[in-house]
Formats: structure tokens, sequence, C-alpha cells
């Protein structure tokens, strides 16, 4: 399967297996958590790293983490496996880059946290535990988790002009 198409099999395969899989190249990074892949002759798809929670855009250390995902992924070819949709109709998913789990690389670099679930540790822990202990990023100071400063700001404002980009939607 090929372009569009396969963009319209993604849903139903999904919907048979409950996973997929598909590859493409970064066209757009959103934020430190989230990437627009584009699969070969579609329009880009919306990609939430699955795992991790990068600080807000307008949150100390938000730029960064958006700056060190686009110079990793930016114009790159990635695979993304997924099994789930969020809320904002995002593929949530881990997104490879030749082997390497960027979710991974971005907590251990110290560009977000491994939130867990209920009493759960989150899927990057360990690398969350090692960027704390060298005090890599976020871990440097006492920094804010983003559920809690949404929490106490809101959404961060969206700049004038800006705009998120098509979905084919």
């Amino acid at each position: 399967m090929s372009g569009f198409r396969w963009v319209l099999w993604v849903p139903v395969l999904a919907g048979l297996t409950g996973a997929f899989a598909f590859s493409g190249t970064v066209t757009h990074v959103t934020d430190g958590d989230t990437v627009w892949v584009r699969p070969d002759g579609s329009r880009p798809v919306p990609v939430r790293l699955y795992g991790i929670d990068a600080p807000e855009s307008c949150q100390a250390g938000g730029p960064e983490a958006t700056e060190a995902l686009a110079t990793r992924v930016l114009r790159r070819e990635v695979t993304v496996d997924s099994s789930a949709h969020d809320g904002y109709g995002r593929v949530v998913g881990t997104v490879w880059l030749r082997g390497e789990d960027i979710g991974a690389w971005l907590v251990a670099q110290g560009h977000a946290w491994s939130p867990g679930y209920r009493r759960a540790n989150g899927p990057y822990a360990d690398e969350e535990r090692l960027a704390r202990t060298r005090h890599r990023g976020l871990f440097a100071a006492p920094a804010i988790e983003p559920r809690q400063f949404r929490r106490d700001h809101g959404p961060c404002p969206r700049p004038p002009g800006k705009r998120q980009p098509a979905t084919g939607r």
C-alpha cells in the first residue's frame, strides 16, 4: 500500500490488530513531545511521543526541549510504533530514528519526564533516574512537571499567526 490509501488503512489495521506502525519524514516539531510525520505520498500525521512529558513551550525548559527534538529528528526518516490515539486525535507512539527510541533519548538528556501512571513507573524511569543523578537539563535545578504547570497556569498562549500544520481532515 502506498500514499493516501495507506493512511486510510491505518485505522482499519489498528482496529483489527490493536497496533500499527508506519514510517515517514518528520516535517514539523510542535514542542518537546509532539512531531508531525509525513508517510510517503500522504499528509503529515501528528504524533505524540509515548511515555514522556516535555515542558510546555512557555515553561522553563520548553524551548530547549523543542530545539533538542527538532535537531534530532526534523527532516529525517523515522518509524512510529503505535497502538493508540489521544483525545486530540494524535497518534501516540514510540518514535524510532535509526533504531534509537527518541523518547528514551529525550528523557536521558534531561529534556522530558517519564511520568508513571498510578503506582507504576514510567517506561523511561531508568533514563530519568540517570538524568536526575547527572543533573542534566531539567534536572539541573528544581522544575515543575508539565501536568502541574498546566494546572497552575493553564495552556500556553499560541503566538499570533501560528497555526498547526494541516492534518488532512
